[in-house]
């Protein structure tokens, strides 16, 4: 994959997916500019900036030029609706450990997301990616044949769900209905194909008997886990990490004490995904 985009050099950090980008301020961009950052982005899936002094309205505007920002149902914000607040105080659990792609219970879940680090701990609290056309592509001849036309459920009842009484867990599914989306989803500006499951979402393929999709669906949740398709990103002030939803899967670590980490996130609407044709 190249590593220059007109006046943008990237500086890769693996071999697969993430890099971090200079000659780019985020803010307003020209459309020449903007095009070029767009196909950095599809070949390299996570674009990381360092030393930005961007707040939440130069964050805000810079990523509204990606496409329309969604208000999360579930998370909180702050002062703007469209920035969701990720304020992590201490030692414990966190949804976020757990690898995911986001808001995957929706019809149209996100294409992408822009993350901004506003309060970063001393040490820990990383990010890190996970390269899901990757994953696809290492499967064996058999399991890509098995999976090429399946569907999978995908809810919010479990990550966002065990929140809520018995009653509100009802309206919200009705609002938010379990999905079901392609288990190979096809990128609609690459063209190129990605496993689409995940932990936090995904409940069940669909079309197989439970006792052959379970088993698969844990197989294929596991691919993830492969160090050699992952990023790891070392947050700084002035850190922000964009990344393309449709194609990756993400988790933060927990892991610095009784520090506190702040994150502020802006994420772009998608569309349907879209599978293999028939």
């Amino acid at each position: 994959m190249p590593t220059r985009y007109g006046p943008i050099t990237l500086a890769p950090l693996t071999g697969v997916l993430g890099a971090e980008v200079s000659g780019v301020s985020v803010g307003p961009l020209d459309p020449e500019l903007l095009g070029h950052l767009n196909e950095a982005w599809t070949d390299w899936k996570v674009l990381f900036f360092r030393d930005q002094s961007a707040g939440p309205e130069e964050h805000l505007e810079f990523a509204r030029q990606f496409g329309e920002l969604e208000v999360h149902p579930f998370l909180p914000h702050g002062d703007h609706e469209e920035l969701v607040v990720l304020d992590s105080h201490g030692p414990g659990p966190s949804n976020a450990e757990r690898w995911h792609t986001d808001v995957t219970f929706r019809a149209a879940p996100p294409d992408g997301s822009v993350l901004r680090a506003c309060i970063v701990p001393e040490f820990g609290g990383d990010t890190l990616w996970s390269d899901m056309e990757d994953a696809y592509e290492c499967l064996d001849d058999d399991t890509k044949a098995q999976i090429e036309h399946l569907t999978a459920t995908h809810s919010m009842r479990h990550r966002f769900g065990r929140r809520l009484s018995s009653e509100e867990l009802e309206r919200k599914l009705e609002e938010f209905p379990d999905q079901h989306h392609p288990v190979v989803r096809i990128h609609p500006v690459s063209g190129r194909r990605s496993l689409f499951v995940n932990a936090s979402f995904t409940v069940g393929i669909d079309e197989i008997d439970p006792d052959v999709g379970g088993p698969l669906l844990v197989r294929l949740l596991h691919e993830v886990h492969l160090p050699t398709r992952q990023v790891r990103f070392r947050w700084r002030p002035g850190s922000i990490a964009m990344w393309d939803n449709r194609n990756t899967q993400h988790c933060a670590t927990q892991d610095f004490g009784t520090a506190r980490r702040r994150m502020e996130r802006a994420t772009l609407l998608g569309s349907q995904p879209e599978g293999p044709p028939r």
